[in-house]
């Protein structure tokens, strides 16, 4: 098969993913992100990559969002939120993330395939995304990808749609958004 053949069916398995997610979970997180004095996210690897993506376009609404582990990362509170995206819900530091933010008093949400996780148990919030996890086990959903990119693909896309979600409650558009975006170049 070509590149531009897998294209299409990564395509293809994004697209069977959006039907398979809790509408309601996913209004609940943007609920409580609104209602958020601050918010962190965290992840590890590729998700973690997507969770900084995720942060930036919060930071681009004007909401009040960082990255756990930056340097510029202020101390998180009782009326913060902590998102975790995890596909395992089981990754060891972010355990000890979840529990150190429900120690304080913040809201912990997930977004994973297994939402009866270690991380999943003590979230506030889950939200479950469909995918396979890195091992590939069996847990009913096949992927022609590899390891976890089908979750992380779709990590990336749920929470773009998060951010639309949010940017319609708060009424704010892209020109408003990109007023906020670097400009030292």
């Amino acid at each position: 098969m070509q590149a531009t053949q897998y294209l299409g069916e990564i395509i293809k398995e994004l697209n069977q993913t959006a039907d398979l997610i809790a509408a309601g979970e996913a209004e609940k997180l943007v609920n409580e992100i609104l209602k958020a004095k601050k918010i962190f996210v965290a992840g590890a690897g590729r998700s973690g990559f997507m969770s900084k993506s995720f942060a930036m376009r919060m930071m681009h609404m004007g909401l009040d969002a960082y990255v756990v582990g930056e340097t510029i990362t202020p101390n998180l509170e009782q009326d913060d939120i902590l998102i975790i995206g995890s596909g395992s819900g089981e990754t060891r530091s972010l355990v000890s993330m979840a529990e150190k933010a429900k120690s304080l008093g913040a809201t912990v949400a997930l977004v994973t395939i297994f939402p009866e996780s270690t991380i999943g148990q003590l979230a506030d919030i889950t939200v479950k995304l469909p995918g396979s996890p890195k091992d590939q086990s069996d847990n009913g959903y096949k992927t022609i990808q590899p390891m976890g990119s089908l979750f992380e693909q779709t990590l990336l896309l749920f929470y773009d749609a998060i951010i639309l979600r949010c940017m319609e409650k708060k009424g704010l558009d892209s020109n408003t958004m990109f007023k906020r975006h670097a400009n030292l170049e």
